[in-house]
């Protein structure tokens, strides 16, 4: 189940509206047009955020990886790009179909993102993401890949992170704290986290509320 302390539908998608809502916790969601839900939201406050030597081994490995951002709906989809997306989702036991990928990607009159993230190395794809842009914010809502290596995910989310770091938003935004593996997410500088409340930079309470879920 995913985490999630209240539910609202918007309306105004105004940027100030939305970013509004992030700043309270909230996050659009792959439920309905407008829908969004407070939770343990966590994300980068980027003038904080700096390489560490474990980032850096991370981006050695996928240093040939390059990313171009598209803007949603996204007019060059192939059904390819929905099966990579379920049999991805499906492994990790997550309800994501075809169809839903689509929809995200192509309908904007019914997803909440505008942004399509395409990861290739040379003519090669290899990895992608939905996600949502505003002037100051970046959510790396959706990645997804079709072969598993060690570290791949990892090294696609730093490369996102740097693109947003250089395009001059203020935050990127990770998703959730809820499962024991979203440890992961604590190890970049500049991180914050949602308690309910406010928003918090001990990454080690996070850990141990983390660990206790």
């Amino acid at each position: 189940m995913y985490l999630s302390w209240n539910e609202k539908t918007i309306t105004d998608f105004s940027a100030e509206n939305v970013e509004a809502m992030y700043e309270q916790g909230y996050v659009f969601t792959r439920i309905g047009k407008g829908v969004m839900h407070q939770t343990r939201s966590a994300r980068i406050d980027l003038s904080k955020f700096e390489l560490s030597s474990e980032n850096r081994r991370i981006l050695k490995k996928v240093e040939s990886l390059e990313l171009i951002v598209h803007s949603i709906p996204y007019q060059k989809y192939e059904p390819q790009i929905g099966k990579i997306a379920k049999n991805f989702y499906d492994a990790r036991q997550a309800d994501f179909s075809a169809n839903k990928a689509k929809e995200l990607i192509t309908e904007q009159s019914v997803t909440n993102h505008n942004r399509f993230l395409e990861f290739r190395t040379g003519d090669t794809h290899r990895g992608y993401c939905i996600a949502f842009e505003t002037n100051i914010l970046f959510h790396y809502c959706y990645p997804f890949y079709d072969f598993e290596s060690k570290d791949f995910g990892l090294g696609m989310m730093l490369k996102a992170i740097l693109w947003a770091k250089k395009n001059a938003k203020r935050y990127f935004y990770l998703g959730s704290l809820q499962r024991p593996n979203d440890t992961y997410k604590l190890q970049f500088s500049g991180l914050e986290w949602f308690d309910g409340k406010e928003w918090q930079t001990d990454s080690a309470k996070a850990k141990k509320v983390l660990i206790q879920s």
